[in-house]
């Protein structure tokens, strides 16, 4: 395997580079180290064509503000809280408020809007791209110093692994997790509708009308969220379901059953690209791409609604009265550990 670097600009005075992990097949990942932002997950298709299986800007400097958080590194917490409302060790916290009336994917200036420490490491047929960051005591008012590393590792059978890992001297939240929206259309040529999804899971997380986790779980039996057997993501998208209609489609944490892998299994019908995602998190966000905030891609189109599906391995969003908090505190001395595996392939 091999690997290069690429200047891109700077940020404050900090220099952004984009890193490729290569293997013997040329297929590839691109990550930046500002945000620890994917760009680039080219594998091929059922002919070998290699192309890019995620969203991303054609314009790299797009992603100095990234609205739609597009492959970035999310946190100190992924996922919304309620009116950003936190207690911790007794304490209200008050967060920023930047997804509406709540806090979203780690605040106003989130992990993704950082420059991170990087080095690459060679292992046995894989490279691994190694970013760590420090995030303060009081940063985005979270309480804790906050030392975080993430690595992504990228092997010869196009496997893509990402650790999360974090410690903290003061009780805090931590809960990160990746943006990447996937399209295994591949080069963005077809929405994500049009593929087919696969989630082990019963039971989804209720949301309000403002997009907050009400506390609740939904059975899945029934609805338009039973994805147990597997079906093209296009087939009740759009059904009558208050559910649907709050989020615009699909914007859900599925609670994963862990009790068979992979978790979750995407398919894109055409190409032939699979895609298999194996967590040792219990819960999944998913969402549909339901809304677009305009940037060019880098297929020369302006972001369509519906062409990207997100996976945020993650704890559960804190949602009303606090609800599922406790899932996301993290002590001193103890460690915050995440992994996420994403294995593309060719349906057989």
């Amino acid at each position: 395997m091999k690997w290069s670097k690429e200047f891109l600009y700077e940020v404050e005075g900090k220099e952004v580079f984009a890193y490729r992990l290569i293997n013997s097949n040329n297929s590839f990942i691109e990550v930046l180290n500002w945000g620890c932002t994917m760009t680039k997950i080219v594998v091929p298709d059922k002919d070998g064509n290699l192309e890019n299986v995620i969203l991303a800007c054609k314009d790299m400097k797009m992603y100095i503000k990234n609205p739609s958080y597009m492959g970035a590194l999310l946190g100190r917490t992924a996922g919304r809280i309620c009116e950003g409302k936190i207690t911790v060790d007794g304490v209200d916290y008050q967060l920023n408020l930047n997804y509406g009336v709540h806090q979203g994917q780690g605040g106003t200036i989130g992990f993704y809007k950082k420059v991170w420490d990087t080095e690459v490491v060679e292992k046995d047929n894989a490279l691994s791209l190694v970013c760590k960051y420090f995030s303060v005591d009081g940063e985005e008012n979270y309480p804790g110093n906050v030392p975080v590393q993430v690595t992504f590792t990228f092997n010869e059978e196009n496997e893509l692994t990402i650790d999360y890992e974090a410690t903290t001297d003061k009780t805090t939240l931590i809960n990160l997790s990746q943006h990447n929206y996937f399209n295994l259309s591949g080069n963005i040529k077809r929405p994500i509708t049009d593929e087919f999804l696969k989630i082990d899971a019963d039971s989804i997380m209720e949301l309000d009308e403002t997009a907050a986790t009400t506390g609740n779980k939904i059975d899945v039996t029934g609805t338009p969220f039973d994805f147990r057997t597997g079906k093209i993501i296009e087939k009740d998208i759009a059904c009558e379901n208050e559910q649907i209609r709050i989020a615009n489609g699909y914007d859900h944490t599925w609670n994963l059953n862990k009790k068979s892998k992979p978790d979750i299994y995407l398919e894109d019908i055409i190409s032939g690209r699979t895609m298999e995602i194996v967590t040792n998190q219990k819960h999944v966000v998913i969402y549909t791409m339901n809304y677009s905030n305009g940037p060019v891609l880098y297929n020369g189109e302006v972001e369509k609604v519906r062409h990207g599906i997100c996976f945020e391995t993650q704890n559960p969003p804190i949602g009303r009265n606090q609800a599922f908090l406790e899932e996301s505190i993290v002590k001193p001395g103890e460690k915050y550990s995440q992994v996420t595996i994403y294995k593309f392939g060719l349906k057989k």
